[in-house]
C-alpha cells in the first residue's frame, strides 16, 4: 500500500523521563567508557559565560542539527550570549544530517553535528565522518550512556511512545493503546501517523525496535498491517506529533520528547506506551572530520558547553521536556520516569550496521508494496 509524504511546518517538540532510572533500559549504544577518559580527553567544560575561542580566529560555527528548529534557536541564542559564538545552522531530520555529512566527506561544510539518535552517529563513525572528542562534562553522565570509542558525546535520552490526541479519544470514548497489537485495531483507519525510517532517525528507532522485539518476519508482517491505519509517513519524526496536535491524526509513534512539546502551547497530547516493550535513543553531539578548520575549537566549546549542567538546564528551562544526560542538571518536573516505561535492551550498535538493509526492506514491503 503505498503511503504518501508530506512535511509539516517545524515545531519545538521534546520528551519526558527522569535520568537516574535510565538504567532500566539497559546498554544504549556501542559500549561504556570509563568516565574518567572522558575527563582526561575532553577539555574542561563551560558551566558559566565563556570567552569565543580564539584559536582558529572565527567567531562562528557551523552546525548540521535534527533538533526541531524553535527548540534549537532557544539552545543558540544562549550560547551566543555566553560565548560571542554565533551559531549558523541548517535543520535536517537524523537520516538526511548523515546522508548529507557523507555526501560532502571530501570538503565538509559544517563543523558540527547535533541531535539525533545515536544510530546515525555509530554509522557516521563506521564511514570515517566524525573526529574524536569527549567532553570532560561526560564525567557526571551515567558510564551505559557513553561511547567506547570516544567519538559522539550523549546529550540526552529519550523512548518510543504513542502520541494520542486526548480530545479525539474522548470524543470517541476510546481509552488510549497500551500494547503494538492495539494499533492494529480498525477503528484507528487513517488515524496513526509516523515518519520514515530512511530519512528520520525516531521512525528508525521504531522499525529497528520492532525487529528487535518481535523478529523481522514478524516485524514486517506486523508493519505492513499497521500501514491501513497509517494516513502517511512524514519526513521527519517531529511532524507526526504536530499533525496529531493539529488534529490531523489521533496517534504519532515518536519519541516522548517530541509528543510532549505541544503540550507546552496548550495542545491536546497524551503519552502512553507499549507494555509490551519500547525503544529508545539516546541523542548525541559529534565533530564533522575536517570540518571547517578556524571553526574546530568553537565546535568543542559547543559540545562541552551542551554537555555541562548549564547547558542542560535549558531543557527544563525552554519547556523542552528534554530528558538530560549530566546527572547534575535539572529535570522538569512531572515527566514520566523510566520505571513505569517497558524498555527492551535496545542494541544502537546492531540498528547503526543494519540500518540500510532494513530500510530498503521496509520501502520494498511497506511503502512499495501494491495496495490489497
Amino acid at each position: 500500500m503505498k503511503k504518501t509524504f508530506k512535511k509539516f511546518g517545524a515545531m519545538a517538540l521534546a520528551g519526558t523521563m527522569a535520568l537516574g532510572l535510565l538504567a532500566g533500559c539497559g546498554s544504549s549504544s556501542s559500549g561504556a567508557a570509563a568516565t574518567d577518559t572522558a575527563a582526561a580527553s575532553g577539555s574542561a567544560a563551560t558551566e558559566s559565560a565563556a570567552a569565543p575561542a580564539a584559536t582558529g580566529g572565527s567567531d562562528s560555527l557551523t552546525i548540521y542539527t535534527a533538533f526541531p528548529e524553535a527548540e534549537v534557536e532557544y539552545y543558540f541564542e544562549k550560547f551566543e550570549e555566553e560565548t560571542g559564538i554565533k551559531c549558523n545552522y541548517v535543520r535536517l531530520s537524523a537520516g538526511e544530517m548523515l546522508t548529507r555529512v557523507a555526501a560532502e566527506k571530501e570538503n565538509p561544510q559544517a563543523a558540527l553535528m547535533l541531535g539525533g539518535s545515536t544510530d546515525n552517529y555509530i554509522s557516521a563513525s563506521a564511514q570515517g565522518l566524525l573526529e574524536p572528542y569527549q567532553s570532560a562534562a561526560l564525567a557526571d553522565t551515567p558510564e551505559n550512556l557513553l561511547d567506547s570509542e570516544g567519538v559522539w558525546n550523549p546529550i540526552y535520552v529519550g523512548c518510543i511512545a504513542f502520541g494520542c490526541n486526548k480530545e479525539w479519544f474522548d470524543d470517541n470514548g476510546y481509552e488510549y493503546p497500551t500494547s503494538w497489537a492495539d494499533l492494529l485495531d480498525e477503528k484507528y483507519a487513517n488515524e496513526i501517523i509516523m515518519a520514515h525510517p530512511s530519512t528520520s532517525g525516531t521512525a528508525y528507532t521504531v522499525l529497528a525496535t520492532l525487529v528487535q522485539l518481535m523478529g523481522e518476519d514478524e516485524a514486517y508482517d506486523y508493519l505492513s498491517k499497521l500501514s491501513s491505519n497509517i494516513t502517511q509517513f512524514t519526513k521527519s519524526g517531529a511532524a507526526a506529533p504536530n499533525a496529531v496536535a493539529q488534529g490531523e491524526a489521533a496517534i504519532a509513534i515518536t519519541f516522548s520528547h517530541d509528543a510532549l512539546q505541544p503540550t507546552a502551547e496548550g495542545y491536546p497530547i497524551e503519552l502512553s506506551f507499549p507494555t509490551d516493550g519500547t525503544g529508545y535513543e539516546v541523542g548525541a553531539a559529534a565533530l564533522i572530520k575536517n570540518g571547517p578548520a578556524d571553526e574546530q575549537e568553537n565546535a568543542k566549546l559547543f559540545i562541552d558547553w551542551i554537555c555541562s549542567e548549564a547547558g542542560q538546564n535549558l531543557y527544563a528551562e525552554n519547556d523542552s521536556f528534554r530528558v538530560p544526560t549530566n546527572g547534575k542538571a535539572t529535570v522538569a518536573e512531572g515527566l514520566v520516569t523510566l520505571d513505569q516505561v517497558k524498555c527492551i535492551d535496545y542494541d544502537a550498535m546492531w540498528a547503526a550496521d543494519n540500518k540500510s538493509d532494513l530500510c530498503a526492506k521496509f520501502e520494498d514491503k511497506i511503502i512499495s508494496a501494491p495496495a490489497e
